[in-house]
């Protein structure tokens, strides 16, 4: 196998097998390689079926040969470009809640905020049934 395959290569396999963690490829008629699931995209893939299916042909490179236990790890991802990052939208500031008259006293006690809450849901509660 070791002949065949080596880490680093760029090769073109067939989907023989979905699994929950992962897809096997034919590589040959007699080497598979498994693609992990973290190796199938760019981003987070919660269900492999909605990216590949038995019988899709896809490029793969392989990662890793272990001749001892006779597996290939293979990844889809490697083989394309990574998206362009986008850039974070900054969030505005959020509006702090309207609290009781004293807003500066820093830790105030349950007890001292309680009244001050209880009023600010009662107003609430009068903006809706509106």
């Amino acid at each position: 196998m070791a002949e065949k395959f080596e880490a680093g290569q760029v090769l073109e396999g067939k989907v023989t097998g979905i699994q929950p963690y992962g897809a096997f490829v034919a590589l040959d008629d007699e080497v598979q390689g498994l693609v992990h699931i973290s190796e199938v995209t760019h981003g987070f893939v919660q269900d492999i079926n909605e990216h590949l299916k038995v019988g899709d042909t896809v490029k793969v490179k392989v990662l890793n040969v272990d001749e001892e236990k006779g597996k290939v790890s293979l990844s889809i991802r490697a083989t394309e470009e990574a998206p362009k990052k986008q850039p974070r939208k900054q969030q505005a500031p959020r509006q702090q809640a309207q609290s009781s008259s004293n807003d500066n006293a820093g830790f105030n006690t349950l007890k001292d905020k309680l009244q001050g809450w209880i009023e600010q849901s009662k107003e609430r509660e009068n903006t809706f049934k509106k």
